[in-house]
């Protein structure tokens, strides 16, 4: 199983949809890859800045309640993917991007909005690992030490345990 974790990025704002991951207008891009550069370009927030350096170094992203609604477009993970982000931490997610992101070997690890708090009061350069086998999120930053414990359903610890639904499929077909 790859390691999951790393630098983390903070999105603090509900509701981010697919047309903010990776807007539409990309859509029609024939590979995955295509699709790096545009990671997150039309996401207003304050301070975010899309293709900043923080963005590019992040392997974990952070972020409040219902993140992925909108469209169900496998795009909005493949984007999250190419650019090397394998864990997205949030109060919830929307149904369809949540699976996208285990199908696609992804983690997405749903806390209480009082951890999520308390991973924002971090503040600055966070790192962020995280055991998927022991369900465990550990975040580090200036000797300050958070864990928290999250629950993954054993079929979606099965896709992330093979790298994803095809390589499970591989395995297990």
């Amino acid at each position: 199983m790859k390691a999951f974790g790393g630098p983390a990025i903070f999105l603090d704002r509900s509701d981010i949809n697919t047309d903010e991951i990776i807007p539409a207008r990309y859509l029609t891009e024939i590979s995955k890859q295509a699709l790096q550069p545009y990671l997150l370009e039309d996401l207003c927030l304050p301070g975010f800045v899309p293709g900043s350096p923080e963005l590019a170094a992040a392997r974990v992203l952070v972020t409040r309640a219902n993140f992925g609604c909108g469209s169900s477009r496998e795009h909005a993970v493949w984007v999250l993917e190419v650019n090397h982000i394998n864990v997205v931490i949030a109060e919830s997610f929307a149904r369809i991007f949540r699976q996208n992101m285990f199908n696609c070997g992804l983690l997405a690890v749903e806390l209480p909005a009082a951890a999520i708090d308390q991973l924002f009061a971090l503040g600055g350069a966070v790192a962020i690992g995280v055991d998927p086998e022991a369900g465990q999120l550990t975040a580090s930053q200036n000797g300050q030490t958070l864990t928290f414990p999250f629950q993954l359903a054993g079929f979606d610890r099965e896709l992330v345990r093979h790298g994803g639904w095809l390589a499970y499929a591989d395995q297990k077909y």
